[in-house]
Formats: structure tokens, C-alpha cells, sequence
């Protein structure tokens, strides 16, 4: 079994989270769209200062036997538990080999009292929706902007199994 450890995220992370940020983002915009793109701030530390260092979420950079390889951003709510996803994303060159399941999983036991967790995912990124939906078990809830490939997003929830 590979030695997966979750590390809170810091300032210091965020030049080289960025850059892997930068090419897992970009290889996946690549894929699907024939060109590279992120959210805004994807590619200069601004979205990883904006949302890892947000004083309301739990943000974690990802050590694959001691290497950083991605970051996770979760919103937790302690009073509902319904807890919210909001990025994560694996250096490409480990993609493909069952890490993002392994990671999911560890966030999954991380958190027990979860009730339900969402999240959205760009509506272009058939990878994403193959990972969420067939690897984790979510369940696309809505669709955002629908006719736009680029604007688009499926909003998804995983209710879970208690007892």
C-alpha cells in the first residue's frame, strides 16, 4: 500500500502546490477542451491563498511517500455536517493509478460525521464526472449554466450511509 499523508496546507506550500496545480488543471483543460485554463488564479498562488488559506476551510497539501503531489480544500460545518468539497487535484505524472479513490477514502474516514458531502466539477471534465460519480459515489444534483461547455458545471452530492 502507498504511504498517502494529509499535511495542513501553509503560505510556504502554495508556490509549489501552484505549480502542480497549474499542470493537473491545465492537462485536464488540454483533454477536454483542446487548450490550458484554470479557474482564475489557478496558475499565480492567488485561488490556493484565496481558498487553502481561507480561515473557514481545511485545506490539506498531499504527500505520496513523503512527495507532495496535490492539495485538497474542504468547507466543513460542524452543525450540519453536510460538508463541501472544493478542489482537489493530483500531480498528472500519478494520475491514472488509483490515488485520487485512495485520497477520497481518507477524507471520508477523516470526517464520520458527514451526512452528506457536494461538490461541483466543470461540465467538460468527463475525467472528473467519471471520478466522482463511478469511483466515489456522487450524484450530479444540478447543472449549472447547461449550454455553455466552458461555463458549465454539474453540482453533486453523496449522501452517506450511516449505521
Amino acid at each position: 500500500m502507498r504511504e498517502l499523508e494529509f499535511v495542513l496546507l501553509t503560505e510556504k506550500d502554495i508556490i509549489p502546490m501552484t505549480k502542480i496545480m497549474k499542470e493537473a488543471f491545465d492537462a485536464d483543460s488540454l483533454m477536454h477542451l483542446g487548450k490550458i485554463g484554470g479557474p482564475p488564479g489557478y496558475d499565480n498562488g492567488e485561488f490556493l491563498r484565496k481558498y487553502g488559506l481561507h480561515e473557514k476551510s481545511t485545506a490539506y497539501k498531499i504527500l505520496l511517500e513523503k512527495e507532495a503531489i496535490g492539495v485538497v480544500i474542504l468547507w466543513i460545518n460542524e452543525k450540519t455536517n453536510i460538508n463541501f468539497l472544493g478542489c482537489i487535484f493530483i500531480d498528472p505524472k500519478v494520475q491514472d493509478q488509483g490515488l485520487g479513490l485512495d485520497i477520497w477514502k481518507m477524507i471520508e474516514k477523516m470526517y464520520p460525521d458527514t451526512i452528506k458531502w457536494c461538490t461541483e466539477t466543470p461540465t467538460f471534465s468527463r475525467r472528473n464526472h467519471n471520478f466522482y460519480v463511478n469511483k466515489c459515489g456522487f450524484h450530479i444534483v444540478k447543472i449549472d449554466n447547461p449550454h455553455s461547455i466552458e461555463e458549465g458545471s454539474f453540482n453533486l452530492e453523496k449522501v452517506m450511509k450511516k449505521g
